[in-house]
């Protein structure tokens, strides 16, 4: 916690609640064996009673009788009254226990992942480690590739925020043409490369709240998430959700580990602290598309398969001719969920800024923990399986599109106006070799 440079006095509060549930958990059960005992005490002196009781009828001047069925009569009585108040002290001494139990819970999903030992310390993103940079010459870029996105975009009809804004407020971009192909294209790329090891999902993009508690954007981000609150369902921020979740609450065999997943997915987040900052052009938007790639390991094969889905998200940079840049983020800034991260970040020419493309993240046994996904060791020479084992989770963004469809717009910009197609995409646009002509936005006389 101090690594990540918040305040440690939560784990004193969750250490407080732990030692009250326990008390009132000993308590109560200490109580319920108290009622026990007596519940087995008022039978014996009912039976005692019953049998004075039928001695009585038996002899009639038999006082001795009369006075031992009284007696055990009257000692039943106090210990079922006895068992009674024990019984209230009990439930309420359970109702202690279960509210402890309760408030530890959700104090427990505020709290982060431990940084890993290998993080970087630092308070924040100016304490990133950039590790290295990739195809970046800040001389190479011409003065016709210094113009935003969102101006080139508008220009060549390939970028229309002003008719997203009128269908759905600000920041839902709305793409067209080429534009649209381009972000089609784009998410195919980036399946395409990764089929070699990934299994395609097309998971549902609504999901329960569990599916958001399990990967930790619940309860931390719930003002950056769209809710459908009629029915208790939110709107995915990352198909990290849904595919961290897809094993959740079943045991995996570790034959069948490391499990690699891909999905395409729209994503929907509110940037809720967003306003005013980074807003224009596809910098910070509330809808966009993505292809996630996960992974479920081992905790010996997390390194490596960490370092692969590096990799991979690298190498669709590359593959594209954008330069970029690896960072190591630091303690104070990887997110609550994660134990290590690395962010790709690509260069805008137009915006003169490094967009993050990437997150890729290894989360230890963080999230499997909170959604319950385990694995059984395989049987080792000489001896028979181990008990089932925490699974690790690991993940990243093999292409987030918007940010990428803003680089490479503004890098491919040519002198004349137009986007050159960089020659990865080539498949998928087919003959056409340019993006967008002068003057393709749609006027308002056609609009109207």
């Amino acid at each position: 916690m101090a690594r990540r440079g918040l305040d440690c006095e939560v784990l004193d509060q969750a250490a407080a609640l732990a030692a009250e549930e326990r008390a009132a958990q000993m308590r109560a059960d200490d109580l319920r064996a108290q009622v026990n005992a007596l519940s087995k005490e008022v039978g014996h002196l009912r039976r005692a009673a019953a049998k004075g009781a039928a001695g009585v009828s038996g002899a009639a001047n038999d006082a001795a009788s009369e006075a031992a069925a009284a007696t055990a009569s009257e000692a039943a009585a106090a210990a079922v009254a006895r068992s009674r108040g024990l019984g209230d002290e009990e439930r309420s001494a359970s109702t202690t226990a279960a509210a402890a139990a309760e408030g530890l819970r959700s104090l427990l999903l505020t709290i982060p992942n431990p940084p890993a030992d290998d993080c970087p310390d630092g308070a924040g993103e100016a304490d990133n480690v950039v590790i290295r940079t990739e195809g970046y010459d800040p001389r190479s870029y011409g003065d016709h590739q210094r113009r935003p996105h969102w101006e080139v975009g508008a220009e060549l009809g390939l970028l229309d925020l002003e008719r997203g804004s009128k269908l759905s407020g600000s920041m839902f971009p709305l793409f067209r043409g080429d534009g649209a192909r381009l972000v089609r294209a784009l998410c195919q790329l980036a399946l395409d490369r990764n089929r070699d090891a990934f299994e395609e999902v097309r998971p549902p993009t609504l999901v329960r709240t569990e599916t958001m508690v399990s990967t930790g954007h619940l309860p931390k981000f719930e003002e950056e998430a769209y809710a459908v609150e009629r029915d208790g369902l939110w709107a995915i921020p990352t198909a990290e959700v849904p595919l961290t979740s897809l094993a959740r609450g079943e045991i995996l065999d570790e034959a069948a580990l490391p499990q690699r997943l891909m999905a395409h997915t729209t994503c929907y987040r509110r940037e809720a602290g967003a306003a005013g900052r980074d807003t224009r052009g596809l910098l910070r938007v509330h809808e966009f598309d993505k292809v996630e790639i996960l992974a479920y390991t081992t905790p010996e094969q997390a390194a490596e398969v960490h370092a692969d889905l590096l990799a991979r998200a690298e190498g669709s940079l590359a593959v594209l001719g954008l330069a970029y840049r690896v960072v190591d983020l630091c303690a104070g800034d990887i997110s609550p969920s994660a134990a290590r991260t690395f962010d790709l970040e690509v260069y805008a020419p137009g915006c003169d800024r490094w967009l993050e493309a990437s997150s890729v993240s290894w989360f230890g046994d963080y999230q499997a923990r909170r959604g319950d996904i385990r694995y059984r060791p395989a049987a080792r020479a000489g001896g028979s399986g181990a008990a089932t084992s925490v699974v690790h989770t690991l993940n990243g963004s093999a292409l987030a599109v918007l940010r990428v469809w803003a680089a490479l717009v503004e890098t491919y910009r040519q002198p004349d106006g137009r986007i050159a197609v960089p020659e990865a995409l080539g498949p998928y646009f087919g003959d056409v070799k340019f993006m967008g002509k002068a003057g393709g936005a749609m006027n308002s006389t056609e609009a109207s």
